[in-house]
């Protein structure tokens, strides 16, 4: 397996005779990807679209919202639409970091009677991992995510494995009943490339999802992407230009988000304690490009930027006592950012 992990990571060179016709046909299976999910998620076209975006940028999602809005179901019915190996954990309080990267097992020869241990896979050797309610386990376990999420390869007994391409994690979380749940560590949430938040449905969505739901028919999912498209989808992402000006207005936005950092904004610096890390520009370009090639486009532009910057920013700033005292969340110190870094330097 190893040697086929490597083989892939070395050669994942489109088939396609050159990058316009490879934009063309990534658009072609976007839609055809949403079409096969719409059977079964009913409204939620942001949520799909973040979704892709974080798929072809190589970005881990995290989906916050309330029982019942498909979270699961949404992220179980990607795998499959893409023939890529899933597995889910669900968190609990109990669960061991090695329930998760597995566990070395003494076994002995029956013919010669010598012991040795073998390494048994965990559930994290797959291509698509649902981390469920991610928050319900301790940081400890937790902590089991990080050298996946970010060096796409586990280190258990002094022995480091790596993971298949393409490696997401996508993790849910539950914004209410709190009791009993460990918020995740900065360190971690800043490996996410999304925080993505899931609303109630409309009225004439719910009426569909129960019609649907309720009935004894139930939706068939073709299979439209295979891993090597996926891989091969994902380097052309890495290949869409990006201006100077989109790439430094990046930058700019992530750090004025700062305190104490160069000429702080007065907003800022009242309710932010820490800012985002580089870590926040690089993936602002990254899913930029991601949702300019998603739309037939083969540049980045100022709107690509601003278009992910909530979902790439909130849960990477540390708010101070005085944003919680008035009540002021993350998502508002976007928006103030947004209207008060200028689009062009000074």
């Amino acid at each position: 397996m190893t040697e086929a992990i490597e083989k892939n990571r070395g050669d994942n060179r489109s088939e396609f005779e050159d990058d316009a016709s490879a934009v063309e046909a990534l658009v072609q299976a976007k839609n055809r990807v949403t079409n096969e999910l719409k059977k079964r998620i009913i409204g939620q076209e942001e949520v799909i679209e973040l979704l892709l975006t974080s798929l072809f940028a190589k970005g881990h999602c995290i989906f916050i919202g309330v029982p019942g809005l498909a979270k699961t179901l949404l992220i179980n019915s990607l795998a499959e639409v893409l023939q890529l190996n899933f597995n889910r954990i669900q968190f609990t309080p109990d669960l061991m970091p090695s329930d998760i990267t597995g566990t070395d097992v003494l076994e002995a020869d029956q013919a010669t009677g010598a012991r040795s241990f073998r390494f048994i896979q965990g559930p994290i050797f797959s291509n698509v991992l649902l981390a469920d309610e991610i928050n319900r386990t301790p940081p400890k376990t937790q902590a089991a995510l990080l050298q996946a999420m970010q060096e796409r390869e586990v280190t258990a007994s002094g022995k480091t494995y790596p993971l298949a391409p393409p490696f997401l994690v996508m993790a849910t979380q539950n914004p209410v009943e709190q009791e009993g749940t460990y918020p995740l560590p900065e360190a971690q949430l800043d490996r996410f490339m999304f925080s993505v938040h899931i609303q109630y449905p409309d009225y004439e969505d719910e009426v569909e999802i129960v019609r649907r739901t309720t009935s004894a028919h139930q939706e068939t999912l073709n299979a439209v992407l295979s891993p090597e498209e996926i891989l091969a989808f994902q380097e052309l992402v890495l290949r869409v230009p990006v201006s100077d000006h989109a790439l430094k207005y990046a930058v700019r936005l992530v750090q004025s988000s700062r305190p104490n950092q160069g000429d702080g904004l007065p907003y800022i610096e009242e309710y932010v304690g820490w800012g985002a890390g580089p870590r926040a520009s690089q993936t602002l370009i990254l899913g930029a490009k991601a949702r300019a090639v998603l739309d037939g486009r083969f540049a980045v532009s100022i709107d690509d930027i601003k278009a992910i910057a909530h979902n790439v920013l909130r849960h990477r700033l540390v708010l101070n006592f005085h944003a919680e005292a008035e009540r002021i969340h993350s998502g508002q110190v976007v928006d103030e950012l947004l209207r008060l870094v200028p689009e062009n330097e000074a």
